[in-house]
């Protein structure tokens, strides 16, 4: 049965996927990993080495599944195609080929982010988890329920933190959406002010009334989406089988 592997973003870890749990249907094997260094995975170390984070989520991330990475989580489930085999379906939700774009967040926008993330870093971290919302229907809604989930402090280190920032300027998708390993398919909000223009209107599926966090305001939709992605797979998966 082909599984569906939930990976989020910077600064949060897979408490953001909780959302979406009412709306999968019965029998459905969804899987929301913690990245090293995040939440159940706090006393591991963040590699920066994409060779060594892919050693440490193998066995989290099969071939006979369908990844869905959401913004950072994306960039870094699109960057390790390249060193695991490759699922039946790679889903990026506000995932562009690189975090820094034009009409999004700009290459300066990020280094002053940085520089600030070592100075304050519990305080950048409050900062960016407003950012992210702002696209939202109800920004402060978004912002409680966020809270809600995952608490008023990050559940990862400061030094996980920041190798996190180090791979949001760094990878680069760019020959993976070129020469694909597996189907690629790209979800962003209508509103997400973390992406560029060109970037959300060229999405597969472009939701309403959303931002850069579509797991907290319309869960629904979302769920219906990957869903019916997984019947897809499988269909064609028992297709093959026959043939």
């Amino acid at each position: 049965m082909t599984a569906m592997v939930l990976l989020s973003g910077w600064g949060i870890d897979a408490r953001i996927w909780q959302p979406l749990a009412p709306y999968w249907p019965a029998g459905m094997e969804v899987h929301a990993p913690d990245w090293p260094g995040y939440g159940e995975r706090r006393a591991e170390s963040h590699p920066a080495s994409l060779p060594e984070l892919a050693a440490l989520m193998r066995d989290a991330l099969p071939a006979n599944a369908v990844w869905v990475g959401w913004s950072l989580g994306g960039l870094l489930a699109g960057a390790l195609l390249a060193h695991l085999p490759p699922p039946r379906a790679l889903v990026l939700i506000g995932t562009a080929a690189r975090f820094c774009q034009a009409g999004g967040v700009s290459a300066t926008e990020l280094d002053t982010f940085r520089r600030a993330f070592e100075r304050q870093p519990q305080a950048t971290w409050q900062h960016f988890l407003r950012w992210q919302l702002q696209g939202e229907p109800t920004p402060r809604t978004a912002h409680r329920r966020l809270l809600d989930l995952i608490g008023p402090r990050p559940s990862a280190s400061p030094h996980t933190l920041k190798t996190g920032l180090d791979q949001l300027a760094n990878i680069d998708l760019t020959l993976q959406f070129t020469a694909p390993p597996c189907p690629i398919r790209r979800v962003a909000g209508a509103h997400d002010g973390l992406l560029g223009e060109a970037t959300r209107h060229s999405a597969d599926l472009l939701l309403a009334d959303t931002g850069h966090c579509p797991m907290l305001s319309c869960p629904t939709a979302l769920a219906a989406y990957l869903t019916q992605l997984r019947k897809e797979v499988t269909a064609d998966d028992k297709h093959e089988a026959a043939t």
